[in-house]
């Protein structure tokens, strides 16, 4: 027996353990179905293709799922990868399975003019099929797991992508659908790769603590269990250490050592009804101190993925402090696994689908709000309306709104109804009148004064609020109520971001075909159109000019080219003698080289990087004969390479040097960053990192007395301009306000 059906025996006998009635004929017909379409097709692992698809069944049949899921799973990459159509799929297993598979099936068959927009229609079609139906988010998830645990065999380039997505999107996902414990693997495999060494340095810590307090966590488990057992109360006990990335948030946000982290132990109280959570707090208060602001209650206030639990944290005799979460079985299953702990309850309701319920209304709500938004707005945004830190406040009625952090009254209007904001004039907080930027809290009564003779919302609200909700509303309003002014606005400032950009807005009107391509370019079908959506906020006025400046220097290219073809025909039909000619630079074009670097008069010698400037393609730079380790490269700037610091009887040994065609090439550089000390501050140096997925060999941090830090980097990168795009991102930090290369 292979590989492939030795996992799927392994599958249906876990399908059988779970559900021993099941029909697995139809499960196998997927299996076979699926091999027969994959083939030959390998993975990175160099496992057969099909054994991705049994693996993310196996996940899929954890959460209990139904069979449709199950057969889904193991057809999800036949659309995408095979020459099986959603038609064939329909017909073979059922018009249901066929939507789920077209629903998880990436949109790889059409063009795209950015990879944001690629990745805003992937996402946008994910959406639209889980409003309706749930399970291709579910599967969705399941597919990502598996191929996060599998992320070694992938190039550095696209771990760090696929980390950063799983982070940015999937995690929230699963955040949002409640399923913690899927949400937290997707969040430590993240980590790992996106900071390989504090993912380790914390993993060394926890297993530090862990040695030093053995025994903590069973001992206190058992000391639990006892007193409760004494009041007769019924009830299992689980205790454990936080997962990683959760300790890494609170650290590097918090700048906090692990040993200042209140919960880094946790343990969960499980009983059968509501009393007995609080008869149980009653108890663990008892036995312990508890910490004062440190108790929450989710069962009178569910968070809105539907989780409930009494949340306290207290100290132990042995002065360590950990968190107790108290909850009813029901409750536990919805913590664990969110929307799928339901799904037994929802197959016997005919016609009906998880994603047509009021607790999936924000699927709908988030597509509603993003129809004229910008890529990269849109990719953006996504994390903070999915996985923003919650507020939750209450109406004048005693309505729970949960509201991102640091949102706003704007923002609470809004997510009541676009007329409140609309026509909103005032605010008060606890009866209090307050300002439109005051941040709201968690327990805050907050009621909207309204006018029926408001003139409708500022442009400011937009930078004030803070969810997406409420600035797309705005958005909206401005695009329906103000078109003129949008359009006299955004004419103001395109053409202002244009001169920015060295070009004319006359250069392109005077050329209606040309007008016509970069429309194209910008999504839009007129001017008119592109100078409202600049006007209402539904592109930026830069983007816009950058990429008509890119689209033209593109179509430049291709006039040059065709020209010159032009020109050779005409000169042949002349019976003139053509001779082919070089590019322009062609003759001074780098020639290739292993080392990355063409040593003037020398062939095959031996180059090394000094580390004192750490040059990388696009430097002027020199070079220098050492004895016995062949040519070293300096860049011209560094100090070691200064005319007036050389000595005489060296001159002889500096050479020129240029650089070679390398263009899958990276050079190690290193840089200083100079910074006004806060918490947080290498956390967000290594996001900013991660978000232009350069590979960081090293990154050190240090205090100044004076309230001042320096951060030292080692990375790779291509080029001189791809090291530039990386300090401008690391300048945008606030409190930082000097990078520069190290040695220069």
């Amino acid at each position: 027996m292979d590989l492939a059906h030795e996992r799927y025996e392994e599958l249906e006998r876990h399908i059988l353990a779970a559900s021993p009635g099941a029909d697995v004929q139809r499960v196998r017909a997927a299996f076979e179905y699926a091999n027969d379409h994959h083939g030959p097709q390998l993975r990175k692992s160099g496992e057969p293709y099909i054994i991705h698809p049994i693996a993310v069944a196996e996940i899929i049949n954890e959460l209990d799922l139904d069979q449709d899921s199950i057969v889904s799973a193991l057809l999800h990459d036949c659309i995408e990868d095979t020459d099986s159509t959603h038609d064939e799929i329909a017909r073979l297993f059922g018009p249901q399975v066929a939507e789920l598979v077209e629903g998880v099936t990436k949109l790889t068959r059409m063009q795209y003019t950015s990879r944001e927009d690629e990745q805003m229609e992937n996402l946008r079609k994910m959406f639209m099929a889980m409003a309706k139906d749930v399970r291709v988010i579910l599967i969705k998830l399941c597919d990502r797991l598996h191929n996060m645990r599998t992320l070694q065999y992938q190039s550095d380039k696209k771990q760090k992508e696929k980390a950063l997505e799983t982070m940015e999107v999937y995690a929230p996902i699963a955040h949002r659908l409640g399923m913690q414990k899927l949400k937290w693997e997707l969040e430590d495999l993240s980590l790992e790769y996106l900071d390989p060494v504090g993912y380790h340095d914390v993993r060394e810590e926890l297993d530090h603590i862990t040695t030093l307090h053995a025994g903590f966590v069973d001992n206190m488990q058992a000391h639990i269990e006892g007193r409760l057992s004494e009041e007769g109360v019924k009830c299992r006990v689980y205790g454990r250490l936080k997962h990683i990335y959760s300790i890494y948030r609170k650290m590097y946000s918090q700048g906090k050592t692990l040993n200042e982290i209140f919960d880094l132990y946790a343990f969960r109280v499980i009983v059968d009804d509501i009393p007995a959570c609080y008869n149980v707090l009653g108890c663990i208060h008892d036995m312990f101190k508890p910490v004062l602001g440190r108790f929450k209650d989710y069962i009178g206030t569910p968070k809105p993925n539907g989780y409930q639990s009494l949340h306290t944290t207290v100290v132990g005799r042995d002065a360590i402090p950990f968190e107790v979460q108290i909850r009813t079985w029901d409750m536990h299953q919805t913590a664990e696994y969110g929307v799928a702990a339901h799904w037994k309850y929802k197959q016997g309701m005919a016609n009906q689908r998880l994603g047509t319920e009021r607790d999936f209304e924000w699927v709908r709500k988030l597509l509603e709000s993003q129809q004229d938004t910008d890529p990269d707005e849109f990719v953006r945004t996504l994390r903070v309306d999915m996985f923003a830190d919650e507020v939750f406040v209450f109406t004048p009625n005693g309505d729970v709104k949960s509201l991102p952090a640091g949102a706003t009254p704007i923002d609470f209007a809004y997510a009541i109804h676009s007329a409140i904001g609309n026509s909103m004039t005032g605010a008060r907080v606890n009866g209090r009148i307050v300002t439109f930027e005051t941040p709201l809290k968690n327990g805050d009564i907050v009621e909207i004064i309204t006018s029926k003779s408001a003139r409708g919302p500022s442009r400011d609200w937009m930078k004030i609020c803070k969810s997406n909700e409420a600035r797309n509303k705005i958005r909206q309003w401005f695009k329906k109520e103000r078109r003129e002014e949008n359009i006299a606005t955004g004419r103001s400032m395109f053409e202002s971001e244009l001169k920015h950009a060295g070009l004319s807005l006359g250069a392109i009107t005077a050329n209606p075909e040309l007008l016509d391509i970069l429309l194209r370019r910008v999504r839009c079908g007129q001017l008119d159109e592109l100078y409202a959506a600049i006007g209402y906020g539904g592109l930026s006025a830069q983007k816009a000019a950058a990429r008509i400046k890119e689209e033209m220097t593109r179509l430049g290219r291709v006039e040059r080219q065709r020209a010159e073809q032009e020109a050779m025909q005409s000169a042949v039909s002349a019976g003139e003698t053509v001779y082919p000619s070089a590019p322009k630079d062609s003759i001074l074009a780098p020639k290739r080289s292993s080392s990355g670097i063409i040593v003037s008069g020398l062939d095959n010698c031996m180059v090394k990087f000094s580390k004192c400037c750490t040059p990388v393609p696009g430097d002027p730079v020199v070079g220098f004969i050492t004895k016995g380790y062949g040519v070293s490269i300096h860049r011209q700037d560094c100090p070691n390479a200064d005319p007036a610091r050389r000595r005489p009887e060296d001159e002889g040994r500096w050479v020129k040097v240029s650089w070679a065609q390398t263009p899958d090439a990276a050079y190690r550089t290193s840089l200083e960053i100079s910074a006004k000390d806060r918490d947080g501050l290498a956390l967000d140096v290594a996001m900013a990192l991660s978000a232009v997925k350069v590979k960081v060999n090293n990154l050190s941090a240090r205090s100044q007395p004076d309230g001042y830090a320096m951060i030292y980097l080692e990375l790779a990168v291509k080029d001189q301009k791809e090291l530039t795009g990386v300090i401008n991102k690391l300048s945008q930090i606030p409190g930082v306000f000097l990078v520069k290369r190290a040695g220069g």
